[in-house]
């Protein structure tokens, strides 16, 4: 991994999924010639016969994209009187149906819904909170906080206020505003100002003002902290994700090394989730689906080929090989083969 976070030259000009529109380099597409209640009548027919026919579901919630599958919802219901998800929690199990409840949902309610999964009981889950609010822009997080909302009529900063404290409670915050900059012009000297600050505030101090890390990171507009990271390289001769985990530690150091990481490449960031989530004995499926499914329209074709880049083998191999059964041929679908 260390040599994707070393190569600063070419990046800072490289375009980021972060900025990617749904659809525009995802594997999960509209589909043409989209008739909606051909959907439903196939959908009931795989639900409502005897055994459920997964091939059926799988391939109808792999090949519609969020706002067709949500008109294939809004008429399951009116036909049926039945809700669409609930159909699918009664006929598939396991992994199997976490992953098409959560393809048959809108983006924001799976954001909102896994939110409220790390929240709820004794303890948070930090690591979903960090990969969720490190890597959505600030009108998906918008969109997950309205659907947060909804969910549970309270607000996402109210709830978290309860869960996370110090100085990850004031990043987590800060983010689950949505409030990050987002002017794309990029200013030289402000970003180099940036970097002085980040090098005196940890590696040039005896101690570590954890404060300024946070306002930079959290705030700033990902252009500006693409050059501010290039520009603290030169200026301190290491990147700045060796000097957060040299001189932050614990969810603090977790979540700014997850902003640094999606800043410099959203993709990759996700490959490294993936790959780690098949990686060592068993493998961790909630991770895997939750990566597939929130990223499957938006940039899981840079994922792929960051994905190979990274481990020199493909996304859809390593599926295969690591998984089975209609779970398997869900995950490669939304892969595609590459």
């Amino acid at each position: 991994m260390s040599d994707l976070w070393d190569d600063l030259e070419n990046f800072a000009r490289a375009p980021s999924s972060s900025t990617a529109a749904p659809g525009e380099r995802g594997t999960i597409k509209a589909k043409a010639n989209f008739n909606v209640s051909e959907d439903v009548a196939a959908l009931r027919k795989a639900i409502e016969g005897i055994g459920t026919t997964e091939k059926t579901l799988i391939d109808i919630l792999t090949h519609r994209s969020s706002s067709q599958k949500q008109a294939i919802s809004k008429a399951y219901l009116e036909t049926t009187n039945r809700i669409l998800v609930n159909d699918l929690k009664g006929d598939t199990q396991g992994s199997l149906e976490d992953l098409l409840v959560a393809l048959a949902r809108p983006l924001a309610v799976n954001d909102a819904k896994w939110l409220i999964e790390a929240i709820k009981g004794a303890g948070t889950d930090n690591s979903i909170l960090i990969e969720i609010l490190a890597s959505r822009t600030n009108k998906q997080i918008k969109e997950l906080s309205a659907a947060y909302a909804e969910e549970t009529k309270k607000t996402l900063i109210q709830k978290l206020k309860t869960e996370v404290s110090g100085d990850f409670g004031k990043a987590i915050l800060l983010l689950a505003e949505g409030a990050r900059d987002e002017s794309t012009n990029v200013n030289a000297d402000k970003a180099r100002e940036d970097a002085k600050a980040l090098y005196h505030a940890g590696e040039k101090k005896l101690g570590t003002d954890e404060s300024k890390f946070i306002e930079i990171l959290c705030k700033r507009s990902i252009p500006h902290l693409r050059q501010t990271i290039l520009e603290y390289k030169n200026i301190s001769g290491k990147t700045l994700q060796k000097s957060i985990e040299k001189e932050i530690s614990g969810d603090l150091e977790e979540l700014l090394v997850a902003i640094v990481k999606c800043v410099m490449s959203t993709p990759a960031y996700f490959a490294e989730k993936v790959y780690k989530s098949m990686k060592g004995a068993g493998t961790d499926e909630t991770t895997l689906t939750r990566v597939m499914v929130s990223r499957g329209e938006i940039d899981m074709l840079d994922i792929r080929a960051e994905f190979k880049k990274l481990y020199q083998n493909s996304l859809f191999k390593e599926i295969s090989s690591d998984v089975s059964g209609s779970y398997s041929d869900s995950l490669k679908m939304i892969c595609g083969e590459d």
